[in-house]
């Protein structure tokens, strides 16, 4: 098994060293060694809105209407969402509302 990071574009683990770059060869990404080692070694920090940072178990508020994908609901801006848990990925905030579970991007919350 490599120990190769995954690439930060495409999230494929087909990457490799070359020079002083790792290589994506799915989607051909180049980025510098150097960055890759440091960004190991700095643990990922969600931020809100107003650049306050969350944590497991806050509670946050929607700033914007959100419409949820391949669905016709629609979650009100102003919604109160308690006990939020940090995933990785695209959408840093796992939580729970009265219409179901959703992964909401930390732009689209402010710390409550």
């Amino acid at each position: 098994m490599s120990d190769n990071p995954a690439c930060p574009q495409c999230t494929l683990e087909n990457t490799y060293p070359d020079g002083g770059n790792y290589v994506c060869a799915d989607c051909g990404f180049e980025w510098p060694i150097a960055a890759a080692a440091e960004d190991d070694d700095v643990a990922a920090v969600v931020r809100d809105a107003n650049g306050n940072v969350l944590a497991d178990g806050d509670a946050v508020v929607l700033i914007k209407d959100l419409k949820v994908k391949g669905s016709s609901t629609v979650l009100k801006m102003g919604t109160k969402v308690k006990s939020i848990r940090l995933v990785g990925g695209d959408h840093g905030v796992d939580c729970k509302t009265d219409s179901g579970n959703f992964l909401l991007k930390a732009e689209f919350l402010k710390k409550a």
